[in-house]
Formats: C-alpha cells, structure tokens, sequence
C-alpha cells in the first residue's frame, strides 16, 4: 500500500467515517511541551522541519486561502525566521513545508496555517501535521487531525519502521500528548523518494 493509500486509509477517508472530532488546531500546542521531553529525557533532537499535509480543492476560493496561509507565513518569516515553501505531491496532497531552528516558531506556524484554512471553511481538508525528531534516524510525531490525536512514525530504510522506539515514544509521551489508541491508525507515510514523508 503506497503513500495515498495510507494517507486515504489512516488520515482520510477511511478515518473521515471514524473522526473523533472536529479538527482543533490548539492541540498542535501540546508538541511545544513534548519536544522537551522528547530532547531532555529521550535524547531526540528536533529536526528543525515540521509540515501540514492537507488536500485541496479545485475552486477559486480554496486557493485564496491557500494564498492567504502564504501571506501569512511571509509575514511570519521576518518575525520568526520561519521558512516555509508549498509543496505538491504526485498523489494530489499539497504539503505546507516549515523549517526553524525554534521548535516553537514551528509548531507556531503550523497552527496558524491549520487556523487559518478552519477559518475559511475548509478543516475538513486538513489530513495531518508531522513534526520531526532525530536519533539513530528520523522520527516523527504525527498529528492526525480527523482522528484529534498523535502517533509515532520511525521509518527506517526499505520500508520499514522502528516499532521499539515508536512504543517507547508512546509509553512516555502518553498523557503529555494524546496519543491514538489505535494502532491500525499509525500509518506510515512513506516518503515518494526524498528523506522525508512530504519528498
């Protein structure tokens, strides 16, 4: 199963029949507590790269608010020093990239930009957050927002992924996150080609 099945499966329309809740961009927050823990006691250093996976629809207005989550990012950058470049997958999902040595600015700018596509009507098109980690390989925490809950993802080369660590992350990280209690919902998002899910 590849990319956009996993993201349809686990973040899309399989989990849409099975959403918790509304999406809440607030619970992105809870990452600016976790990346201590996962550096003071894990030992994980944050990546410095965070996105916004979402998919798109083919209308004048979505792309205004689209248009309007750049201009604020922009605004952003001569704040924060937050980069953050649009990216389009070959499955159709569109990806906001981030990239900030503050993990705060991040987590920051990825709730402005969730916020503001809610705003303008189209939470429903929020598929995932993910924030990065390093330690022995990538690691991230995903956020999904039909499910308005996180999961660890460690992928490793070949297509498979780090199960020790994930539950490692899990078994501390509960209670600080919300973590997902479903593990049929940690799915892994596989990169196309590059070193990350949105490559």
């Amino acid at each position: 199963m590849g990319l956009l099945d996993g993201l349809r499966s686990a973040l899309g329309m399989g989990a849409e029949a099975s959403a918790t809740r509304d999406a809440d961009p607030d619970d992105l927050f809870g990452m600016s507590t976790a990346y201590l823990t996962m550096e003071a006691d894990l030992g994980f250093e944050p990546a410095n790269a965070a996105a916004l996976c979402f998919s798109g629809v083919d209308s004048t207005d979505f792309a205004d608010a689209v248009e309007e989550v750049k201009a604020i990012l922009d605004a952003g950058e001569v704040e924060t020093g937050t980069k953050a470049r649009f990216v389009d997958d070959s499955h159709g999902y569109q990806w906001v990239v981030l990239s900030d040595s503050d993990f705060e600015d991040l987590v920051t700018s990825v709730h402005f930009a969730a916020d503001t596509l809610i705003e303008r009507g189209y939470g429903s098109r929020l598929l995932a957050a993910l924030f990065g980690f390093e330690k022995n390989g990538p690691v991230y925490w995903v956020y999904s927002f039909r499910r308005g809950a996180y999961y660890p993802f460690a992928p490793r080369s070949g297509n498979e992924r780090d199960s020790t660590v994930e539950f490692k992350l899990e078994s501390v990280l509960d209670g600080e996150l919300t973590v997902e209690p479903e593990k049929d919902y940690w799915y892994p998002l596989w990169p196309d080609a590059g070193a990350h899910p949105w490559e």
